[in-house]
């Protein structure tokens, strides 16, 4: 009992920043909440400053955008997946691959950024935003400050997309299947995805959740393949000749098996459209609790070290692959 009650202050806290974002995501016309998550813990992390006595409840941030991520396997129709065609797939498989190698040697080999960020930034902008960024994290063991800095950036692009693809969808007068690939193939996260889908017209809402639930469906197999690389890197270090199995095993996001599972599940007709319902709005609020905690682990003071580096691989990544994915659809399916 001494124990829980020690988690009680912060947990109140990460709750109090949720409720507040998901007030401003509502009243606020273009604001994404999550973004606004992330804002108040950096704000109570650096203006204010978490208690001791708050820290351990908050600090169980990891543990609600696990959960959060498994929930959100439900949303994810393997079904729908398999009936999009070729074309969808095909574009998903070659975007994807395109930027996680672009921004890995951006990172790397240009912006000097260290190798565990540049790996977290090449996740969230090639996968599913930050959904890819805390499964690799926690294959690779990367520092919270870096997840945190990654998802921060991330978030801002999705800030900026919400806002700018409806306008040039407009302006170029995109067909509804162009637009909607479109965003599902090159913006960053689910829910502006879809939003922005729909607010172009339903058609465009239906071709960018298929198109972008399709790239989600990558993460397990990114999430292994980096676990993989890392594994062998130490080992290789220790002298090791081999990759263990054990090892491996113990790095992987165990979550991710969770979400896969509960895709497979769906798939199946197994949840009626309340209970799906339901757990869209119970992975909503856990995410808004995470992006809290996450918030606080924002430290102005050690994100200087990193400065706009990884903002900026980030930035060109994302143009090169906007314009290119647009390009290539107007000339495939346009």
């Amino acid at each position: 009992m001494r124990t829980a009650r020690e988690y009680i202050p912060g947990l109140s806290l990460l709750v109090v920043g949720a409720g507040l974002a998901r007030v401003a995501g509502a009243r606020v016309p273009g604001v994404n909440e999550l973004l606004v998550a992330i804002v108040i813990g950096v704000v109570l992390t650096n203006a204010v400053g978490i208690p001791t006595w708050m820290r351990r409840g908050v600090r169980t941030h990891n543990l609600w955008l696990g959960a959060g991520i498994v929930l959100m396997g439900a949303s994810l129709a393997l079904d729908t997946i398999v009936e999009s065609g070729a074309v969808v797939v095909v574009s998903v498989l070659a975007v994807t691959l395109f930027t996680l190698v672009y921004v890995e040697a951006l990172a790397r080999g240009v912006f000097g950024l260290g190798e565990r960020l540049g790996s977290l930034l090449a996740a969230g902008s090639s996968i599913c935003g930050v959904s890819a960024v805390v499964a690799v994290a926690g294959s690779i063991e990367a520092k919270e400050e870096h997840l945190a800095y990654a998802a921060a950036t991330v978030l801002l692009f999705d800030a900026i997309t919400l806002l700018a693809y409806p306008v040039i969808g407009r302006v170029l007068e995109l067909p509804a299947q162009v637009f909607g690939m479109w965003a599902g193939l090159s913006m960053f996260s689910t829910g502006p995805v879809v939003a922005v889908g729909f607010e172009h017209s339903s058609a465009a809402g239906q071709w960018a959740t298929v198109t972008k639930l399709t790239r989600n469906a990558l993460i397990g197999v990114v999430a292994v393949g980096y676990a993989t690389y890392y594994a062998r890197r130490r080992m290789d270090t220790d002298g090791s000749s081999s990759v263990q199995w054990r090892e491996l095993w113990d790095r992987f996001p165990k979550f991710v098996l969770g979400f896969l599972a509960l895709a497979l599940i769906a798939s199946a007709g197994v949840f009626s459209a309340g209970q799906l319902a339901s757990m869209e709005t119970a992975y909503g609020w856990l995410f808004l609790l995470a992006f809290v905690g996450l918030g606080t682990d924002l430290e102005l003071q050690k994100l200087r070290c990193a400065g706009v580096r990884p903002v900026l691989v980030v930035l060109l990544a994302f143009a090169t692959v906007s314009v290119v994915s647009l390009a290539g659809l107007l000339t495939v399916v346009g």
